[in-house]
């Protein structure tokens, strides 16, 4: 008899095949005493130097098949395989205390996990899952117990687990991983957003995948609406398989439109970019009928090392992205560093709010020498595209004013010293706090655009980490309180004949879409994957009837009567 979860729809599609549960080794460790210390030593440099090379191959097969900001997480972990403040102290163990080397390990780390966890600081808190990942590799070496290797999977299967490591997720295996379900997770977690990048069908956040499906059961992963099926009927298995065809026949249908331009039912067109994160995602974009980069978030570049990056490591990139694109535009985010996303080496004073605290052009303004080189990298790169500007976390017009003025003065020394520089460089803000939105048309008089960061809008909107399943509830892409404040946004830029995007993921939800155009948004930008649904959405969409809407949407009174309009007045599933 057939059992149904229910969880996320993570990633589109669906999958069926028999359950592989990636369960974790069990890791029993006792505390013996050895009397040969410097042959224990070096069974653990042994471990230690197994655990790098299986590292190395993870981040190369992801770096491959993921691409390179998907990879530098291995060089995270792999940096930690050489982190002395780690290691040294389980030579210690074994030195002065004559402890068997596993033991010493596991005490070391559990104390740097702790230490780690009781910080109020997200990315420390990721620290510890990356010590508690390589920590375990090491143990297991020295157990002799074997690591699940998904990439081993050589059969058809849907992966069962828990949740997914950065390790397990990349060392997928797209031939056999046909899909996966997890207990936990929701549409912005890791595994969620490394499922949609490899296009495998994913349902996150089901709360019991793990106590309900045995191994080697058929399973069905349905990432279209979340479901999770277990021991199908062949009924039941036959209606999925048609449910499946057609959703392949639909992105055949899709893919028809990757040269088209984004033009609505009645005529009007929008602009579909992608978000990136490195050069490498410029050839899905591409493959996907990107009409831009409406967002390249640079702080990748800066991530997974021990130093800042050059100019010229910059300046190689940005030439890069911009060459690949040709005259298509590309939006260059400055760097976008905090909250939580960290650089250990810039050594920054712990915040109590991080979110709210040091971070992006705040620290840009006050660290210049980052910032300046950032933006000499990008102005050399200039010539070689059409290249746009922008500024992450304004919430004053003397914030950007100032940003604008070092922007200017850099790109005179250049020119002045012979270096060719765009004259048609646009300059804009990501508009992702409130007060931003509140003053759009002071701001619009200044800027030559905006890009409206939903992600974190409607987090400071609400007052709700997006993160935190407690307060998700809250996240509420369809607020009346959301809508009105983009269409303030929107509003402002068109008295000033300037243009307005979007580079949160509310651009690419099918029921955001005929409320953005309705508000009257310019550019879209989303996932890759999501411009060719998005692309097919708006041609079957009047720009007049979105339009007709405005009102009566933005003086609704909950999120829950604007959903309902909208799925019926535009026939939304």
């Amino acid at each position: 008899m057939s059992t149904n979860l229910k969880g996320i729809g993570a990633s589109a599609g669906i999958a069926i095949a028999k359950a592989y549960r990636l369960e974790e080794p069990e890791l029993k460790i006792e505390q013996k005493t050895v009397t040969d210390k410097e042959a224990e030593k070096s069974r653990f440099e042994a471990a230690i130097a197994t655990s790098k090379s299986e590292l190395e191959k993870i981040k190369e097969h992801a770096n491959r098949e993921l691409g390179a900001d998907k990879a530098e997480i291995f060089a995270a972990h792999l940096l930690v395989l050489s982190d002395p403040e780690l290691l040294s102290p389980v030579k210690d163990k074994i030195e002065t205390d004559g402890v068997n080397a596993e033991s010493a390990m596991k005490e070391t780390a559990d104390m740097f996990v702790s230490m780690f966890e009781s910080m109020d600081n997200e990315y420390m808190k990721e620290r510890a899952a990356d010590i508690r990942d390589v920590t375990k590799r090491i143990i297991a070496h020295l157990l002799g117990v074997q690591i699940p290797n998904p990439s081993l999977i050589s059969e058809e299967v849907v992966i069962i687990a828990e949740d997914l490591t950065p390790s397990d997720t990349a060392q997928l295996n797209r031939q056999f991983v046909k899909g996966f379900t997890t207990d936990i997770g929701g549409r912005t977690s890791h595994s969620a957003i490394m499922a949609r990048s490899m296009e495998i069908p994913a349902v996150v956040g089901t709360k019991q995948a793990t106590s309900s499906i045995e191994n080697g059961v058929m399973v069905i992963v349905d990432g279209l609406d979340g479901d999770v099926i277990i021991n199908p009927s062949s009924d039941v298995i036959a209606q999925y398989e048609e449910k499946k065809a057609k959703f392949e026949a639909q992105k055949a249908e899709w893919a028809k439109l990757v040269n088209e331009p984004t033009i609505s039912k009645d005529g009007q067109h929008v602009e579909l970019a992608a978000n990136i994160g490195t050069p490498d995602d410029v050839k899905g974009v591409l493959e996907n009928g990107g009409e831009g980069v409406g967002l390249y978030r640079t702080e990748f570049l800066y991530m997974g090392r021990d130093q800042l990056p050059t100019e010229e490591e910059q300046y190689d990139a940005y030439k890069t992205v911009l060459e690949r694109m040709g005259d298509k535009p590309v939006v260059v985010r400055t760097l976008d560093i905090g909250g939580d996303k960290e650089l250990p080496y810039l050594h920054l004073p712990k915040e109590m709010n991080p979110f709210l605290g040091f971070r992006a052009i705040r620290l840009c303004l006050e660290e210049q020498d980052i910032f300046r080189t950032q933006l000499r990298a990008l102005l050399r790169a200039s010539s070689y595209g059409n290249l746009k500007i922008m500024f992450p976390m304004i919430a004053t017009l003397s914030e950007f004013r100032e940003a604008k003025a070092i922007l200017l003065e850099e790109k005179e020394k250049l020119v002045a010293s012979g270096v060719q520089v765009s004259d048609s460089i646009e300059i804009g803000i990501m508009v992702e706090i409130p007060s931003t939105a509140v003053m759009a048309s002071q701001f619009a008089k200044e800027v030559d655009f905006f890009s409206i960061g939903t992600n974190d809008l409607i987090q400071y909107t609400m007052a709700a980490d997006r993160m935190n399943e407690r307060v998700s509830y809250l996240y509420q892409p369809y607020s009346p309180a959301i809508l009105r404040l983009v269409s303030m946004v929107i509003e402002a830029a068109h008295k000033e004949g300037k243009w307005a995007g979007m580079c949160g993921e509310m651009a690419g939800d099918p029921i955001a879409i005929p409320l953005l155009l309705g508000l009257g948004l310019d550019e879209f930008s989303m996932s890759a994957t999501s411009i060719l649904p998005a692309r097919t959405q708006i041609k079957g969409l009047s720009k007049e009837q979105a339009q007709s809407i405005k009102e009566t949407v933005l003086s609704m009174d909950t999120t829950e009567e604007v959903i309902a309009f909208v799925k019926e007045t535009f026939q939304i599933d």
